[in-house]
């Protein structure tokens, strides 16, 4: 519930201000004076008549109206103090840096409810508790340093955590990001993350409004309002980077499937980012410098030129982009090539990396930008340079501030001498540029925001999905793992192709069933859970003969209920799969079978319902995707079916909830078509 009196508050009180500034309270009054804060300000103290030079008052009963209050005191007095603001005082936005609540159990919890109840019955907003508080352009409402200048060219920054916003800030800052405003939420006991970013997207103006929003979360606890407002934002031309940690492994669960075992809530994070169009990433400098590249102008294709007076950054950075998928073309021949090189002094390379040597000249890099710009055939261009400490080199950096806003092609500036020639970037930070100290930081960065994909159609794929039949067949299945016949009816109903199967329950059936699909075939024992480490596959059953003998066999296995005799056929093994995770929905899983998902679970996730963009997505961010392509000779899968496979399973999936764990390991693919061999779907209603 963001209001305009956290925003731009008219009046603020400190209740627990002190005049010792090593004291949260002392150092919010401290920080909110330092930077100018041009309403009234109030300092609330009981032992106290004077704190800072500010109107001091003994209790919170005898301050004036007061738009905005920042609570730094012992948690069991908050409660109080809340109360009487918001019911007396007309307070509509409360930011509590205290701690002792929610994060110290049950009765923290209680007692940070209370309060979020008493804002919310007076239609007020409440950040925190345990946080280090707000900063917006109006006012720096935390306790903590460093504080950004706060401009509207900057990003908005929300944050789960207040020590981890600090330290984001610290790592953004001498890297020339420009913050707008900082929202730490702490326990989020009235709005979280998602609260904030939905405020964002609803008060988004284009022009003014900040286009960058930087997010670290430790709690999902909308997943449909964070992709919904993350979605809409993106649509409006916003870009959006995300740090969530700590669900690598707290939320992987033991399972009787691959997709239970490799499924967990890190797996619907990624898949929720993805459909969002969110960039992920793993830490600050990560963060901060995908932050730098939102700032640059946009890189509408995949070639970069590198300009360069050092070999060995330029090849660091070779290699960052292009195992990341970005090109790094070589200058063709040309006139303007031939040009070019003869402003350069003997022994610079034009062939990309462009390297004018350690002795170029501001005036040579000046050249050099101009022909990447309108001459060579590039989308965009990196710069290094750093001081080799023969000559002042001020002068190239008026250069690059000059052409980083003169040109259209992005220009992304790698300025490494931080030490020897600080004064000089810093001269090129204070006019507005961001600097990235690392290249290859800059390389991984870069591919990483060209291979987010936008967000995602809502929408679900219909063509071809008999729904009714689907729902029909859930309504008429019992809870657990299903039988073959139920999983054969599912996937015709979806349009999921799939190898001719026949359940025998004697042998005559069994011997039918492999005259009607023909030899060679698969016999499989239908009822234990994992059928090949209980001998229960049969490969390559070649006559009748063999049919009545391998039934027999495979009867004697303890558990069985059947027998499936199964058309065989190959090509290469991919894999499928989805399970149902809390507050996410079905989350969906692809890859190539066999090794590649049970020992290098080289795997992507997504979040139904998908679209075809991003299936296809999800199938070229496999590290396999060559194989599936084809490869040294070797055949590859209709990769286009594979993707429309994939739309059509998280259809089923959307209109059968019930469907808790699905496998399908392996579907057989080949250039033509992709058939599944094996299935196991369970449902719980």
């Amino acid at each position: 519930m963001i209001n305009e009196k956290l925003l731009n508050p008219e009046s603020i009180v400190i209740v627990g201000a002190s005049n010792n500034i090593s004291k949260p309270g002392g150092k919010m009054v401290k920080n909110l004076l330092d930077n100018n804060f041009q309403g009234e300000l109030f300092s609330v103290n009981p032992k106290e008549t004077s704190i800072q030079g500010l109107p001091t008052f003994n209790q919170v009963e005898d301050l004036p109206l007061v738009d905005l209050a920042v609570l730094a005191i012992p948690s069991k007095f908050c409660l109080h103090a809340v109360k009487v603001l918001a019911e007396q005082k007309n307070t509509k936005a409360f930011i509590i840096i205290s701690a002792g609540f929610g994060e110290t159990g049950k009765h923290g919890k209680q007692l940070e409810n209370e309060i979020a109840n008493v804002v919310t019955e007076n239609n007020a907003c409440l950040i925190g508790p345990n946080c280090i508080g707000v900063m917006t352009p109006a006012h720096a409402s935390v306790f903590t340093t460093p504080i950004p200048k706060l401009t509207s060219a900057g990003c908005d920054f929300i944050s789960g955590s207040g020590a981890t916003a600090v330290f984001i800030i610290e790592s953004g800052i001498p890297k020339g990001l420009q913050f707008a405003n900082v929202f730490s939420v702490g326990n989020s006991a009235q709005t979280g993350v998602e609260d904030i970013l939905a405020f964002l997207d609803q008060t988004y103006k284009p022009g003014i409004s900040p286009k960058v929003k930087l997010l670290y979360i430790e709690n999902i606890n909308d997943p449909d309002k964070l992709l919904n407002h993350a979605s809409s934002l993106i649509q409006k031309g916003c870009k959006i980077a995300a740090i969530k940690a700590g669900s690598s492994l707290a939320g992987n669960r033991a399972a009787s499937s691959h997709t239970g075992a490799l499924t967990s809530s890190d797996a619907a994070v990624e898949a929720l980012f993805r459909k969002a169009g969110i960039v992920r990433c793993y830490g600050r400098e990560e963060l901060t410098t995908v932050a730098n590249v939102f700032m640059c102008k946009e890189l509408k294709g995949k070639q970069l030129a590198i300009i360069t007076h050092a070999g060995g950054p330029g090849v660091m950075l070779t290699d960052a982009l292009e195992n990341g998928g970005l090109s790094i073309p070589q200058i063709e021949n040309s006139p303007e090539k031939s040009a070019l090189k003869e402003k350069l002094f003997a022994g610079s390379s034009l062939e990309n990396p462009i390297d004018f040597l350690a002795t170029g000249t501001a005036g040579q890099l000046s050249e050099i930008i101009d022909a990447c710009e309108n001459d060579f055939d590039v989308d965009g261009m990196a710069v290094i340079f750093g001081s080799s400490g023969l000559f002042p080199i001020r002068d190239v950096y008026q250069v690059l501030d000059k052409k980083m806003h003169s040109c259209k092609k992005p220009i992304y500036p790698i300025l490494p001498s931080l030490i020897d020639v600080k004064d000089d970037v810093s001269y090129f930070l204070s006019h507005g540029n961001v600097n990235f100290p690392d290249e290859v930081l800059l390389g991984r960065a870069l591919t990483k925001v060209i291979n987010t994909p936008g967000p995602a159609k809502n929408e679900v794929f219909i063509d071809g999905v008999n729904v009714n039949e689907i729902r029909k067949i859930i309504d008429f299945s019992e809870n657990g793992y299903q039988p073959p016949e139920v999983i054969h009816q599912l996937f015709d109903a979806t349009g999921i192709p799939r190898v001719k199967e026949v359940v025998a329950k004697n042998e005559t059936e069994a011997v039918l069933a492999a005259l009607n699909i023909g030899f060679p075939m698969v016999m499989k024992v239908i009822g234990p859970l994992h059928k090949t480490d209980v001998g229960g596959v049969i490969l390559n059953v070649r006559n009748v003969g063999e049919v009545r003998k391998e039934f027999h066999h495979l009867f004697e296995i303890e558990g069985v209920e059947g027998v499936l005799v199964a058309q065989m056929v190959s090509g290469t093994e991919l894999f499928l799969g989805a399970k149902y995770e809390q507050n996410f929905g079905h989350v969906i899983l692809c890859g190539m079978g066999g090794i590649y998902v049970e020992v290098l679970k080289d795997v992507t996730s997504g979040l139904a319902p998908l679209s075809e963009e991003e299936a296809m997505s999800m199938i070229k961010n496999l590290k396999s995707y060559r194989i599936l392509k084809g490869y040294r000779k070797q055949p590859g899968v209709n990769i286009k079916r594979f993707a429309e496979i994939l739309v059509r399973l998280s259809s089923l999936l959307r209109f059968a909830t019930e469907i808790k764990e699905l496998d399908i390991n392996p579907f057989l693919g080949n250039e033509t078509e992709i058939l599944a061999v094996d299935a196991r779907i369970r449902i719980e209603k």
